[in-house]
């Protein structure tokens, strides 16, 4: 065996989502060879790769029946997590990915679809982010049990201090909900409501992260074109539900994103409370609000569908006690969390490399 071989018989091994092989795209490094023993390291796109194990057997296969039938194949993994910004320098400078979710009305679940989806993407690897600019109604501090702290200010070597975010289940988090007393109602008009968004993004120390997940207000409004003309998003996720009510806001939240002045890609749908899970019945699924009304918007708008979460109990739950339903044994949910949180992975490393279709096949 020789490293030329090696790389020969690699170049017949493609990374899914990009459709090139892993030579081409530069991601073999460091291949040692001794008799039949070779190793290497494959350097992912993203910690949170949920293809490398399907990378793994295709390259072990593909030296065993190329090179060396006898090949004892040692394959490790590391990642740099690929970015689209062009700003790195300015603000939130080591944050690669910034993904807003959001939602035309109130009600559908977003904040529990950002937790959970942020959760799921640290828990794959990846260094996350939560930031809760629903200004008026925060949830992330009751849903993650941080209600009553309060972030510290540190010393980064800038002119000023800045605020650290709470740390909770791996994730850096912070909101509103964390700097006023949660028994007083937040009201500012829409300018003060722009301000704390501005600070929230400049006066807060995110330090190093591969995704940063924005829970936004629900609606279009003075908050997310602050949030669009501050920073460039990566992409956003519109959170609905099947009924056609919750269909007709999710049509304005895709327009608004695609209109000339703002122009940011809608990663895709997620469909929550699809349907209703019994506990005592999980292979059972029962309809409440209509039946795959998420699918049909992702169609009509020809972007994907990125999950279908159930409707349970344990979400619930998990919110109410901050506890979120990732950190439970509720299986269906943390399925269900774990595909969508997959497919927007997929989805952003496909944007990043350039390719813009939104066609994209993921497997169950």
């Amino acid at each position: 065996m020789t490293k030329e071989k090696i790389l020969e018989a690699l170049k017949h091994v493609q990374e899914p989502d990009l459709g090139k092989d892993l030579v081409t795209l530069n991601m073999v490094r460091d291949i040692e060879i001794q008799g039949n023993k070779v190793s290497f390291t494959i350097v992912l796109t993203t910690p949170a790769c949920p293809m490398k194990e399907m990378m793994k057997s295709a390259a072990e296969n593909a030296i065993r029946l190329l090179v060396n039938k006898e090949a004892q194949v040692n394959i490790q993994f590391t990642s740099s997590t690929t970015s689209a910004r062009k700003d790195a320098g300015q603000l939130l400078k080591g944050v690669k990915n910034i993904i807003a979710v959001v939602s035309g009305k109130g009600g559908v679940g977003k904040s529990t679809v950002s937790a959970n989806l942020a959760l799921a993407i640290s828990q794959s690897g990846a260094a996350v982010g939560l930031m809760d600019a629903d200004i008026y109604g925060p949830s992330i501090p009751i849903m993650f049990g941080v209600r009553g702290m309060r972030p510290l200010m540190i010393d980064t070597g800038e002119e000023k201090p800045k605020i650290a975010p709470l740390e909770r289940f791996g994730l850096k988090l912070m909101s509103i909900g964390l700097l006023v007393d949660e028994k007083n109602a937040v009201v500012w008009r829409g300018p003060m409501a722009s301000s704390a968004i501005r600070q929230f993004i400049t006066d807060v120390h995110w330090g190093e992260l591969d995704y940063l997940i924005i829970d936004m207000p629900p609606g279009t409004g003075d908050i997310h074109l602050t949030l669009v003309q501050t920073v460039p998003l990566t992409g956003v996720i519109v959170v609905t539900t099947p009924q056609e009510v919750a269909l007709a806001d999710a049509r304005k939240a895709i327009a608004m994103f695609g209109q000339a002045q703002i122009q940011t890609p809608v990663l895709g749908i997620v469909e929550n409370m699809s349907y209703f899970v019994p506990a005592d019945m999980p292979e059972k699924k029962y309809y409440i609000f209509g039946k795959e009304g998420g699918k049909k918007l992702a169609e009509e708008y020809e972007i994907p569908l990125l999950g279908q979460i159930p409707l349970v109990e344990g979400i619930r739950e998990g919110g109410d006690v901050g506890v979120p339903v990732l950190m439970s044994d509720d299986t269906v949910t943390i399925n269900a969390f774990r595909h969508f949180s997959e497919t927007v992975i997929r989805r952003i490393a496909r944007l990043n490399a350039g390719i813009t279709s939104p066609s994209l096949e993921i497997p169950a």
